[in-house]
């Protein structure tokens, strides 16, 4: 039975980690809740039947907490997991793990000198839609890649930005990376490597300190291109959260509110079960949380539980998602190509 302790009671927590800890898990039990908000961690803690407590040290300091689960501000994942890293934790971090590639470097390293697992929470890799696009791409199914595509379009109302910490510069960023950060992964985790990108930001509706809206023009290092597009001003809810994949021998289009319906699947030489594949690989989700937060901590559960340290999804896996993140930012900034070979990193993300 693997212990775990919740480091932050908001939003993702009660919107979604209370749902798989308390009805999805097995071999796990939360055993403590903490929230520096009192009100924050007494419900959670009402809600899973666990200890509040309202200090981190709180938990790190417990024998009894195995794992933890990094569920604060995004700009403080990456001193949250060195904490809990250094008390002996293992570690399981909402996206995204770090604001700097650098920080997740550093974590992964902390995590193998201490035989400890650090494991960075990308859930929509484990959707069965993206399972199939990943599988196809990796089979050469799609031939020669000629244009790949993101789009999201989701809402978020002014007073999201109005808690302190969402939307700004040092503590979160924009659209690019709070809500698209997942879908930005996909891109990369498919269709890349890349090779350079260029962008343009803007705040269309909403007041902070980073962007609501990004449009992007991508290069991969295979010759094709793609575009990124991301928006948090949709009104009056979300709408879409895709990828799409066209090569010279098929298209592929993953949609719904969280990358979890196959909308086309199309070959020139198509397989015996390609008609299938629609119906078995889609899911009908609630909220662009999607459905895989379970599978994917219930594999780091299982994981070990069986004596590994090793993650389902590493930190190396994620760092060149967040190095593409600041690529898109310090394109803006420049206003011009921002080549990934160069390391780009934005002037303002995480400062």
């Amino acid at each position: 039975m693997q212990r775990i302790g919740l480091i932050g009671c908001g939003r993702v927590t009660t919107g979604r980690y209370v749902e798989v800890c308390r009805d999805e898990l097995t071999d796990a039990l939360v055993v403590v809740a903490c929230d520096t908000a009192r009100e924050k961690a007494d419900y959670v803690a009402q809600s899973l039947s666990c200890d509040a407590v309202y200090e981190m040290d709180a938990v790190l300091n417990r024998n009894d907490v195995d794992v933890v689960i990094i569920l604060t501000e995004s700009g403080n994942h990456y001193e949250h997991t060195k904490r809990a890293l250094l008390a002996g934790k293992h570690v399981i971090v909402e996206k995204p793990p770090a604001m700097l590639p650098p920080e997740v470097r550093e974590c992964q390293e902390l995590a193998e000198q201490s035989a400890l697992m650090y494991a960075p929470v990308v859930q929509n890799r484990f959707n069965p839609a993206m399972v199939a696009l990943k599988s196809a791409q990796e089979h050469g199914r799609f031939g020669t890649h000629i244009l790949s595509t993101i789009r999201l379009r989701w809402c978020r109302y002014q007073d999201y930005y109005e808690d302190g910490w969402h939307g700004t510069w040092m503590m979160d960023g924009g659209v690019i990376n709070q809500q698209a950060f997942h879908h930005v992964d996909a891109l990369q985790w498919v269709c890349g490597p890349i090779d350079a990108v260029v962008s343009a930001q803007a705040n269309a509706l909403n007041e902070l300190e980073a962007e609501d809206t990004t449009v992007a023009v991508v290069r991969f290092k295979d010759g094709s291109l793609g575009v990124i597009e991301a928006t948090t001003a949709a009104r009056p809810e979300d709408f879409e959260a895709s990828i799409s994949l066209v090569g010279e021998k098929g298209m592929a289009v993953i949609g719904g509110i969280a990358l979890n319906n196959i909308e086309t699947w199309s070959f020139i030489e198509p397989l015996d079960d390609d008609s299938m594949i629609p119906s078995n690989c889609s899911q009908e989700v609630p909220t662009g949380y999607g459905l895989s937060h379970g599978p994917l901590i219930q594999s780091i559960i299982d994981r070990l539980e069986q004596g590994s340290i090793d993650p389902p999804i590493s930190g190396s896996d994620v760092v060149p998602t967040l190095k593409l993140v600041h690529a898109l930012y310090r394109s803006a900034e420049v206003g011009g190509w921002a080549q990934m070979d160069d390391n780009p990193v934005s002037d303002r993300l995480g400062v």
